[in-house]
């Protein structure tokens, strides 16, 4: 009987060490351990357990479908995996690795407590197209810039998605017996967890939602992908970050669908665009290969620079912002609906993190932070890595970049269609006054919308010689 711990891979298709464990024996066994050292943290959003809890529902159905049973642990994994193993005469323990530090930790504690025991562990990577150590320099180092990385990676050949679970058989019923005297439990609701998430969650959580979503993507969005992204008001983009977050997708599978789209295109246009999404993928895997072979960016700036930077850290500043009330309506429209829906468009991540770091003077780890505990796609690598390419404290060759939330939002949202969706209060404002900030106080007071936090041309100039005293050094 073979046992396979789920984590970043809620799903039976295309699941590379599930497909390991079913060539392995016929008796395999899902588990997923509830982890408290992830789940009692502070940096964990409501809407991302509600969504998590809503694909290991949908996983379990899948289990009982095909005969057999994925367990649910809410305890030490070190301790609560290696007891189950052994207390059901396990042959192996399979699960696919990660690049986050405490994952990597975590994992190497539960081989040995297996090993210990005496049961077999098998690893494979599965979340990335390339492993890391896969796409590395000529003179065998991981990458630091993006174009680069994007060069190497795109070159190389990708991996077909493999085999769904199928034929398999579960626990007896006195096995499950067993298994729930060392510790099983009934799935949880999020609530039951202590989050709490009233909502509506935007995307539908599960595999079956995820694979509708990347069809329908790659069907139509996909060729108009390039001309969209940009804009928050349209439905431009994949709404796949959640899915890929937490593998209820494999990326094999959205990649050949991708792909399958660029074939079948028939101008340069529909083609250019596709790539323009395939370079996001790229980013994805850029920033798990940098966690991975630099675990120190999940605790503070890759630069030196930043390392001992001359923030203010004002909390009624960073209140403000949260709350998106900093009388920048691009940025207020953007926070709002953060803490409504979970979720953030991309190029209004870029516009609020460069106005918290570079307007508000507020260290990028207070936001970096912030959006983990509101997003339900939260992901430490990508949030990692956006948050220190927006400070300008992470890898990048052209790090000083400050964007003017006025000029962002006359070009990606020129008719202020998202500004008024999240900031209704704002409706009767004209559209020129809207997008350019420049809105008369009487309005302000008349809407009960609050001045400007600072003067962004005057910080601009600020936070530049706050950086050229630092590189002075």
């Amino acid at each position: 009987m073979i046992i396979f711990w789920h984590r970043r891979d809620l799903r039976i298709t295309d699941n590379v060490g599930l497909a390991a464990a079913r060539q392995q024996s016929s008796k395999v066994v899902g588990i997923f351990c509830l982890d408290p050292n992830i789940l009692e943290r502070d940096d964990i959003a409501p809407a991302r357990v509600t969504y998590m809890i809503g694909c290991l529902q949908q996983l379990q159905q899948r289990y009982l479908q095909l005969g057999s049973q994925l367990l649910i642990l809410h305890e030490e994994p070190t301790k609560a995996i290696p007891s189950l193993a052994v207390a059901l005469h396990a042959k192996a323990v399979f699960w696919n690795w990660d690049v986050e530090p405490y994952s990597q930790t975590r994992d190497k504690k539960v081989r040995e407590a297996l090993q210990q025991k005496g049961i077999e562990i098998h690893n494979s990577w599965d979340q990335l197209l390339h492993a890391p150590g896969e796409i590395v320099t000529q003179s065998n180092k991981p990458y630091t810039i993006y174009t680069p990385f994007w060069k190497n990676w795109s070159q190389q050949p990708k991996a077909q998605p493999v085999e769904s679970l199928k034929d398999v058989e579960g626990l007896t019923q006195q096995e499950l017996d067993i298994a729930e005297s060392v510790g099983t439990i009934p799935l949880p609701t999020a609530p039951d967890l202590g989050y709490r998430w009233d909502n509506e969650l935007l995307v539908a959580p599960g595999e079956k939602a995820a694979q509708e979503a990347l069809e329908k993507f790659c069907d139509r969005t996909i060729t108009e992908y390039q001309q969209q992204r940009n804009f928050p008001s349209m439905d431009g983009t994949s709404q796949l970050s959640a899915a890929l977050k937490f593998g209820t997708i494999g990326i094999r599978t959205v990649w050949n669908t991708a792909q399958t789209a660029y074939t079948l295109s028939r101008s340069d246009e529909n083609r250019n665009s596709i790539q323009t999404w395939q370079k996001e993928l790229a980013w994805r895997e850029f920033y798990q290969h940098a966690m991975y072979f630099f675990p120190e960016l999940a605790d503070g700036p890759y630069r030196d620079l930043f390392k001992d930077f001359p923030w203010d850290n004002n909390p009624k500043l960073f209140q403000a912002w949260c709350e998106g009330k900093t009388g920048y309506p691009i940025v207020d429209a953007a926070m709002r609906q953060l803490n409504q829906t979970g979720w953030m468009h991309n190029r209004c991540r870029m516009i609020v993190a460069s106005f918290l770091t570079k307007d508000l003077f507020i260290n990028w780890q207070w936001g970096e932070k912030y959006f983990l505990q509101k997003l339900f796609d939260g992901d430490l690598s990508a949030n990692n890595g956006g948050w220190q390419w927006s400070a300008s404290s992470g890898m990048d060759p052209k790090p000083l970049r400050i964007f003017n939330p006025a000029s962002q939002a006359q070009k990606f949202d020129p008719d202020a269609e998202y500004i008024r969706q999240w900031l209704p209060e704002l409706g009767s404002i004209d559209t020129e006054h809207l997008v350019t900030g420049k809105i008369d106080q009487r309005d302000r007071d008349v809407c009960g919308y609050p001045a400007p936090l600072v003067d962004h041309k005057q910080r601009q100039q600020e936070f530049k010689q706050r950086y050229r005293q630092q590189k002075e050094r």
